[in-house]
């Protein structure tokens, strides 16, 4: 006889299946506040290079910088292949470390947002690094910290593991 033509209930101890709408539910909630953080954040990207674009454009004043071009000089001449460098070599190594410094920032400040708390700290830099292709050359110079929660697994070769990938401005 089959016991469910007759309307038994299932022996005690043997696993009922679980609708797949309230399985899935709880984690649709988050799912979805997920989608809306990374949409969130793809926006702070996209207007992040916009604004970085903008100012280069009007950048007039070349003479003001927030990086010491004395440093950025005696850094290029660390190579022994480098003899001479031109005098607006420095400047635009001075705004590309500027620009690389705020975009690894706010990628490192969007995973200490993620996880609730209002201080930078060195796990959220090494997230950044570590959700973000382009930066895959810090990963030894900012290894993630064994055993943290928190820890983002790297996707498979190929696949894209950055949900806000690196944002591009074309040159209009």
């Amino acid at each position: 006889m089959d016991q469910k033509s007759h309307g038994t209930p299932p022996a005690i101890g043997v696993a009922t299946p679980v609708p797949y709408s309230a399985a899935v539910g709880p984690y649709q909630a988050y799912h979805h506040l997920y989608q809306q953080q990374q949409q969130q954040q793809q926006q702070q990207l996209q207007m992040f290079w916009a604004d970085q674009y903008r100012e280069i454009e009007q950048t007039t004043d070349f003479k003001n910088h927030n990086l010491p071009l004395a440093r950025i000089k005696k850094i290029m001449k660390a190579d022994e292949d480098v003899r001479m460098i031109a005098a607006e070599a420095p400047v635009v190594f001075a705004r590309a470390c500027e620009m690389f410094i705020l975009e690894l920032t706010l990628r490192g400040w969007a995973h200490a947002e993620e996880n609730k708390r209002r201080t930078l700290q060195k796990s959220d830099i090494a997230a950044a690094i570590t959700r973000t292709d382009v930066f895959d050359f810090l990963v030894d110079i900012v290894p993630r910290e064994e055993g943290k929660d928190d820890a983002i697994p790297r996707g498979l070769a190929g696949a894209p593991t950055d949900p806000l990938a690196y944002y591009y401005v074309p040159q209009q």
